[in-house]
């Protein structure tokens, strides 16, 4: 049984990876529904939280129903990043993350997200400072180092170990990567494998079947894997790693009605919460995946992408609805 503390994950938890511009409550919700054990909100910026900026102090928003939930706060400085933890403290989140593994050059760049890799002894002591500011379990996300010259995240898991962090979430890719190549789970095995650590360690990177969850699972001993890029417009996927976890057999796929049901409810929660200009801009990445491999596809899906008209959106997915035993799927 996995733990964070006294919050209980199960035997091998599914985690959805905190995404910028992905990972928020309408997403959570779906992905919730179909099976995620522990989500995690989108990076939060310790400035913009401090500042009281608008679209930083939104992602604190946190629902009763997608307990357990972590949310997860990025920075550069330490002072900023224990005011920070204080904030999203008052929300009462079940945990607090911290990014250490975000690539994007306005943020390693300036030293926060996989910048920190830079500079394991500040790392070390940022997160220490994080502990002792907060009652809350402090988890960590981060990657397998800043370049293929300095992985050195078998010391640097124990360090934060060290000083209390609960859980951690290791990206096999290094900063230099960003997301090209394929993952190296070897060294994320190392530090599952490692007798020091005593906390769980959960793997991430290019898990994107049911079959690579359970030969991960295996092969690198994880305590559980955290999941990103293969549910965009795809939250089934939790559900089907857990049944063929379990049977060994493959759930039946979502139909065309499932996924335009799960595309709707998306869109109508996503216009709610971000308004209606944001939550049509941000679902069009979603509908590519909920629409994958069905054939002749193309151009209602070039209408559900380039239409800022809600009503006009909302009848193409209708007529998806209305048609849907038209449609075939193709490998």
């Amino acid at each position: 049984m996995a733990k964070i503390r006294d919050i209980e994950l199960g035997d091998f938890p599914l985690i959805l990876a905190p995404m910028e511009d992905v990972s928020d409550p309408p997403f959570r919700a779906l992905c919730k529904k179909h099976g995620a054990d522990l989500m995690y909100t989108e990076f939060i910026s310790s400035e913009g939280l401090i500042r009281d900026a608008m679209k930083s102090v939104q992602k604190l928003d946190i629902y009763e129903y997608e307990r357990p939930i972590g949310i997860q706060i990025f920075g550069y400085d330490i002072e900023s990043m224990k005011q920070a933890t204080r904030i999203t403290e008052q929300t009462n989140p079940d945990i607090i993350d911290i990014n250490y593994g975000c690539p994007v050059k306005k943020v390693a760049l300036k030293g926060a997200g996989a910048g920190i890799l830079q500079d394991i002894p500040k790392m070390v002591e940022m997160t220490k400072e994080i502990v002792k500011s907060t009652h809350l379990p402090v988890t960590v996300k981060t990657r397998l180092g800043w370049d293929e010259d300095s992985k050195y995240i078998v010391e640097v898991a124990e360090r934060l170990q060290d000083v209390g962090i609960e859980a951690i979430s290791i990206h096999g890719r290094t900063r230099k990567q960003m997301y090209k190549g394929e993952a190296d789970w070897s060294l994320i095995a190392d530090v599952a494998n490692n007798p020091r650590m005593n906390i769980p360690v959960f793997g991430n990177g290019d898990i994107d079947t049911p079959e690579k969850a359970v030969e991960y699972k295996n092969r690198y001993n994880v305590d559980g894997v955290m999941i990103g890029r293969a549910s965009i417009g795809y939250p089934w996927i939790f559900n089907e790693i857990k049944h063929f976890i379990n049977t060994g057999e493959h759930l039946a796929p979502p139909t065309v009605n499932d996924r335009v049901e799960a595309a709707i409810q998306h869109l109508e929660m996503s216009v709610e919460w971000k308004g209606e200009i944001l939550g049509i801009a941000e679902m069009k990445r979603h509908y590519t995946n909920y629409f994958k491999g069905i054939a002749h596809f193309k151009k209602t899906r070039m209408k559900l992408v380039t239409s800022f008209d809600l009503n006009e959106i909302r009848e193409t997915l209708d007529e998806i609805k209305e048609n849907a035993d038209r449609y075939e799927f193709v490998s």
